[in-house]
């Protein structure tokens, strides 16, 4: 079988993506498959000949928001993870809270920021968080703990992308949850040494912790979980995801986002909870080529 997985591609994610897809291509080639990398650096790529399967091990706009979903499903071919306009919901901050509003999954209270020199927004109490709408892996994230950092915050995170989600800050435990197949793996908690779990803290070694299972107990694990397969869910997901879910003093889970193709690195948070759940990384990235090629079109 001929798998090819796309990899790097034109994001502020690109870097990372790169580490994904080398991590992925390694574990299948030791699955014995036969694996080709693409880079797709602009509109102009083109797949191998005689490819089976694309494994996305893509981040950020153009290759998480839909876009290559969309190419692929022009060519007909099977790919890894949620499809097109799953994608582009889960992608979009602000498609995604509306999303888990309309099913009832519990998450933030939020309000959309159009511009920069938008004022501090009547009804809204300290602290906050800004994020860009369409941004993955915490780019252009900012907690504003003090109405003087208002101004700042609003324009480094609209350097990244318009409009801006303004979101309160849940104060808890910050978890993720790795769907796989329909079925929620055991809770990752993170616990970021510098308070905060931004970009540096996701991928400098030992800026944060990690614990998996997370140390709930079962009844709060169940609502975690189920909190997270809602989110799948509300978006439209299929075959994998990971969904991050801040979790209350009181032990009540609130979502913030779903991921659909998070990060494939054997030491990721999706692989670190697959291996909890006794699934070891090749096996994991096998099994999801296995999920996409049950949409392959049969030969007549």
């Amino acid at each position: 079988m001929k798998i090819t997985v796309m990899l790097g591609g034109p994001s502020a994610e690109r870097e990372v993506s790169l580490r994904s897809g080398a991590a992925v291509a390694d574990a299948l080639v030791s699955r014995g498959y036969d694996v080709e990398e693409l880079d797709p650096a602009g509109d102009d790529w083109t797949l191998p000949p005689d490819t089976d399967v694309v494994f996305l091990a893509l981040h950020g706009t153009y290759g998480e928001d839909g876009t290559v979903q969309r190419a692929l499903d022009e060519q007909g071919v099977p790919y890894t993870g949620c499809g097109a306009e799953a994608s582009r919901i889960g992608f979009d901050k602000i498609l995604s809270k509306r999303a888990f509003l309309t099913a009832g999954v519990p998450t933030a209270k939020f309000a959309v920021i159009n511009s920069v020199a938008a004022p501090w927004p009547a009804g809204w109490e300290l602290p906050v968080v800004l994020k860009p709408a369409c941004q993955g892996s915490s780019v252009g994230l900012h907690f504003v703990e003090c109405a003087q950092e208002w101004r700042g915050a609003l324009a480094e995170s609209f350097r990244y992308g318009s409009p801006v989600l303004l979101e309160e800050k849940i104060c808890g435990r910050e978890t993720t949850v790795g769907i796989l197949d329909g079925v929620a793996l055991p809770v990752v908690e993170i616990r970021p040494r510098s308070g905060a779990y931004d970009y540096r803290s996701k991928y400098t070694t030992g800026a944060s912790e990690y614990f998996c299972p997370a140390d709930f107990d079962a009844a709060t694990t169940q609502r975690i979980q189920a909190a997270a397969l809602a989110a799948f869910h509300a978006i439209g997901g299929r075959d994998y995801s990971r969904v991050d879910v801040m979790v209350t003093p009181a032990g009540e889970p609130v979502v913030l986002e779903v991921n659909t193709l998070p990060g494939m690195t054997a030491t990721s948070l999706l692989p670190k909870a697959a291996a909890a759940a006794g699934l070891k990384f090749p096996l994991l990235c096998e099994r999801m080529v296995e999920l996409a090629l049950q949409r392959a079109p049969v030969a007549a």
